[in-house]
């Protein structure tokens, strides 16, 4: 019998875990606990929340142990690298998981997700195809041959420019503004692509929003095509919302509902760069990539 794999993918916003005997996944869950909070500002992570994550470690521990599994990796990416006590962080997962986690550069993230997410595809998928994962402090923008982390991201941006609810239109504009320049300074080209695949919590929970789900159904959103316009005419509606108003929305996590506006703001911003007519959502991502890693 072989012994299940585990994988854990630390983000600015969100700890999410994959226990399985690939290709078959015994345990998957995402817990948002904000570890990004303030750095942007502050330059490290806060006691809170490291308390947050530290905690949801602790159950992810119990169940990696209960499944078994004995090849364990934990990635972390934007917070982590950006933070001058990220070794705080280091020391709380080495005494809970017994391995270090892997700081990721920028490429690296890139490449684990772009490997997630084109192995998830299923149905024609023309390339070149470009991956778009919107994290909390990052956005990777990520095809075959060429890959670039932007230091924008729902959380990072959420804090630097929203700071109304709902957001002022002068907010929304300094924010889209920032997420231009970004985008012009970076070398990965949207025009290029002939298939858009959006990965990971933002583009997925917008895609649940698009598609009018009561709650969120990963059988349903996984390799959804959306086009484009429906898309872009969504975001304009979640992000003039309140937090309360788009907490009445089934498919929303609490813990992504006041940041998830910068974050659709920046998905509309990539795909109006691109050529296509269609945004593929795909469930697979960077935590797929890490899991296959141990394989």
């Amino acid at each position: 019998m072989v012994e299940p794999v585990a994988a854990i993918d630390c983000g600015t916003n969100t700890i999410r875990l994959l226990i399985g005997d690939l290709p078959d996944i015994a345990h998957r869950e995402s817990r948002v606990v904000r570890l990004g909070q303030g750095v942007d500002a502050t330059g490290r992570l806060a006691d809170e929340a490291l308390d947050r994550a530290f905690a949801a470690l602790d159950d992810y521990a119990a169940l990696i142990s209960s499944y078994g599994a004995t090849r364990v990796r934990m990635c972390a990416t934007s917070a982590v690298r950006d933070a001058s006590n990220g070794a705080a962080f280091v020391d709380g997962v080495v005494a809970r998981l017994g391995v270090a986690p892997d700081v990721l550069t920028g490429d690296q993230e890139a490449a684990l997700t772009f490997d997630g997410a084109v192995r998830n595809l299923t149905g024609e998928a023309p390339e070149p195809v470009l991956v778009l994962d919107i994290g909390g402090g990052s956005t990777e923008l990520v095809t075959d041959d060429r890959a670039h982390s932007m230091d924008v991201g729902s959380v990072r941006l959420h804090e630097r420019h929203l700071h109304s609810d709902p957001p002022t239109a002068a907010e929304v504009a300094a924010c889209v503004a920032d997420i231009d320049a970004h985008l012009d300074a970076q070398p990965v080209d949207p025009a290029v692509a002939r298939t858009v695949v959006g990965v990971a919590g933002t583009v997925l929970s917008i895609a649940a929003g698009v598609l009018g789900l009561d709650r969120y159904d990963r059988a349903v959103v996984d390799q959804a095509r959306l086009p484009l316009a429906a898309v872009t005419a969504y975001v304009d509606r979640l992000v003039a919302m309140s937090v309360a108003e788009r907490l009445e929305l089934g498919w929303l996590d609490e813990g992504r509902a006041d940041v998830i506006g910068a974050g659709a703001l920046i998905l509309t911003r990539v795909l109006a760069r691109t050529g296509v007519e269609t945004l593929v959502a795909s469930e697979g991502d960077i935590l797929d990539g890490i899991a296959r890693s141990l394989v």
